[in-house]
């Protein structure tokens, strides 16, 4: 079984590409490696820091495979926001529940008629030896809410209800979670070159 080594320390992401890739792959993450570093996202896109993170986690594991990803919430109204500042939208070292907690606050901002149109989206990097060798994106539209619904997923899933859907990724199964996320879409065309090299 090939190894696959994701450029995070995310458990909950590392679980989503490890249910998602199968069992043909053995996926790792940062806590596995604890002597892979990572340069610092200066990037102001999600392509610029998934491919920071997957060159630099790349050159730390010589001859192997390390896909890296950037992701993140953007809100229409709030002009893209909270966007690559997704996990430090309430500070550097802010927590999910804090992020939401703003999040709340600049929505209720919001005219109330206005729906909250926004995406989840991501980008997805593949890289060996420095050199990136596939970049894919990911996308999933939906509108925001002003209160948490469900305790399940992470982030801001419990305030976004993804379109065709009644129910937000708080309280959607994993199952139908892997089946439409951001995250998942673009680790599905990830995934047709990843197999090409197995």
């Amino acid at each position: 079984m090939p190894a696959l080594i994701f450029a995070t320390s995310n458990a909950h992401k590392t679980e989503e590409v490890a249910a998602i890739l199968g069992s043909v792959w053995q996926v790792e993450d940062l806590r596995a490696h604890p002597g892979i570093t990572l340069d610092e996202e200066t990037g102001d896109t999600f392509e610029a820091n998934a491919i920071i993170k997957a060159v630099s986690g790349s050159r730390g594991a010589p001859g192997l495979l390390v896909l890296a990803d950037d992701s993140g919430l953007e809100v229409d109204a709030l002009g893209g926001a909270p966007g690559v500042r997704s996990a430090r939208y309430a500070g550097e070292t802010a927590t999910a529940a804090e992020n939401r907690v703003k999040l709340k606050a600049e929505i209720a901002k919001l005219p109330q008629n206005s729906r909250f149109i926004g995406r989840f989206h991501c980008c997805m990097v593949l890289a060996r030896d420095g050199e990136v060798l596939h970049i894919t994106h990911g996308s999933v539209e939906g509108h925001l809410l002003l209160e948490e619904q469900g305790a399940g997923g992470f982030g801001y899933d419990s305030l976004f209800i993804p379109d065709g859907f009644s129910d937000s990724f708080g309280v959607l199964s994993p199952e139908t979670k892997n089946q439409l996320s951001h995250r998942a879409r673009a680790l599905a065309a990830m995934k047709q070159q990843l197999d090409s090299r197995l």
